[in-house]
């Protein structure tokens, strides 16, 4: 009796100082016959961080949304297709523009709870842009057209950035200029209320922001990161650690 009552303590002991994983679920996307399409990129880059990914398939309701939130501790917007333009009060610019609305509607449901939960939210590309738009911002629908940027934000694309003082990648990388890549057509034109741009390339154009409980890059960490680029890990460690309520 002495040998399992000590047992049952050990278990007791064991259940109650284990850590609780960090869960960060992912949006994704749709390949043509509906099923569900992520880069698997994203999913490298939050395990290495330490946290578990959870990919999520497109919904359709927000009671779905709400019971998705309620379990994660964070959210990553991940790129892909461009956000609906009726969003932010425009109709489609060119023939640049593609949609998927099934997936514009599972992510407008997923960041709504988001931000209602207050649940840390990291977007990248289309899910920054997602973002900026679902809190009152806009978007240039398409860069070279609408700008004549001489910066090529598109196809794989290095370029530096201006990183801001103060902001998360400053923090992190110690400098106020970076490379990154492109793979965009589109960008954030009005920033939404409350949001602070942290990073611009040379020509303007809104590389990352910061919003309360969202950080939004307009490249592709994850990218760099599978790419060879460890310095990026810690961009990912240091949104899992926020996730998990030690970064405040």
């Amino acid at each position: 009796m002495k040998r399992i009552l000590f047992l049952f303590t050990i278990l007791a002991s064991v259940s109650c100082t284990a850590q609780k994983p960090v869960v960060i679920g992912i949006s994704s996307a749709r390949t043509s016959s509906g099923s569900v399409k992520l880069q698997s990129t994203y999913t490298e880059a939050i395990h290495k961080a330490g946290a578990v990914a959870l990919v999520i398939p497109t919904i359709s309701t927000r009671e779905q949304a709400d019971a998705i939130l309620s379990t994660l501790d964070g959210i990553l917007f991940s790129g892909g297709e461009d956000v609906n333009p009726a969003w932010y009060g425009e109709s489609v610019y060119n023939e640049t523009v593609y949609m998927d609305p099934v997936r514009d509607r599972s992510d407008s449901l997923l960041a709504r709870a988001a931000l209602a939960y207050g649940k840390p939210v990291l977007g990248i590309c289309r899910g920054g842009q997602l973002m900026n738009v679902i809190m009152g911002g806009s978007m240039y629908q398409d860069l070279p057209s609408q700008t004549g940027t001489a910066v090529t934000h598109g196809g794989g694309a290095s370029h530096r950035i201006g990183v801001e003082k103060g902001s998360v990648l400053a923090e992190l990388f110690g400098s106020d200029s970076l490379t990154v890549n492109s793979f965009h057509h589109q960008a954030v034109k009005d920033p939404a209320p409350g949001v602070i741009v942290t990073a611009r390339a040379a020509d303007g154009v809104i590389e990352a922001y910061e919003n309360g409980m969202v950080w939004s890059v307009q490249f592709h960490p994850e990218k760099l990161l599978h790419n060879g680029d460890e310095a990026w890990l810690a961009f990912f460690k240091a949104f899992a650690d926020r996730c998990s309520g030690k970064r405040k």
